[in-house]
């Protein structure tokens, strides 16, 4: 059996700084999905989350919020988005992760979905919204035939014996939440929130950890790669991507932003 594309990207490469970008299927285009997706591989991002739109997004801040609303109008549903992602199967190497809420997956099916992701080549997902017993009794039993890893997400305010429960009953990663607010952008982290991030560093878990939320320049990216395996990045991306219409330029603009 073949290793799960998340645990291999880990496995691959110790000690080095990984980046992820998400970004919203059906957003600025209809059809963009694939070309965006390929686009982001060509030019050195190592994993991607693709965001399936819904009309109450809670964890997300204006910028995704309304990239999902743009979506919607444009037509993007979760069938829509795995045919455009079959294709992408034998051709892009990186891990792809579906990032969407518990509301359109259960109305999709969760087998369904677990059986199309295995189909499509999509090596996990984040519900934001799954609750954690409802993951361990209902969707990690259908998961796991796929061979498909739901990333659970953890913030400052979780506590380190419900972390290490996280840690033993999941594997890929962890999504270290940079504050209990929604997603966007900040300057830099404040003395909490770094020093959340070395609490949880020095608890040595099993999972690789990756900090997202507000990560938009060098120093949050800095502070996120010294205490965990990588960033993950959305608002500053999504708008960067909305204004430009082009993921090549918006990359472009991106890779500029977190060099200053």
């Amino acid at each position: 059996m073949q290793t799960n594309k998340i645990n291999r990207l880990f496995q691959d490469n110790p000690g080095r700084k990984l980046l992820s970008l998400y970004f919203c299927a059906g957003s600025p285009s209809l059809e963009g999905t694939a070309h965006v997706i390929e686009t982001l591989e060509r030019k050195g991002i190592d994993m991607i989350e693709v965001g399936i739109p819904f009309s109450d997004p809670l964890a997300d801040g204006p910028v995704i919020q309304t990239a999902a609303t743009k979506a919607l109008k444009n037509g993007m549903t979760l069938k829509k988005l795995f045919s455009q992602l079959e294709p992408l199967k034998d051709k892009v190497q990186i891990p792809l992760l579906l990032m969407g809420y518990l509301n359109v997956i259960l109305h999709y099916g969760p087998e369904k979905f677990c059986a199309d992701c295995a189909r499509c080549g999509i090596a996990g997902a984040i519900i934001p919204d799954l609750p954690f017993k409802d993951y361990l009794e209902t969707f990690k039993p259908i998961a796991d035939r796929y061979q498909l890893r739901i990333i659970m997400m953890i913030t400052p305010e979780t506590s380190d014996e419900r972390i290490r429960f996280i840690d033993e009953h999941t594997d890929g990663f962890i999504y270290m939440v940079s504050s209990a607010s929604i997603t966007g952008s900040q300057q830099a982290f404040d003395k909490a929130r770094l020093d959340y991030f070395r609490r949880i560093d020095a608890m040595k878990l099993k999972n690789p950890r990756m900090i997202g939320f507000g990560i938009s320049n060098r120093q949050t990216l800095e502070s996120a790669r010294q205490y965990a395996a990588g960033a993950i990045i959305g608002s500053k991306f999504v708008s960067l991507l909305d204004e430009l219409h082009d993921p090549s330029l918006a990359l472009d603009q991106l890779y500029d932003a977190l060099e200053h």
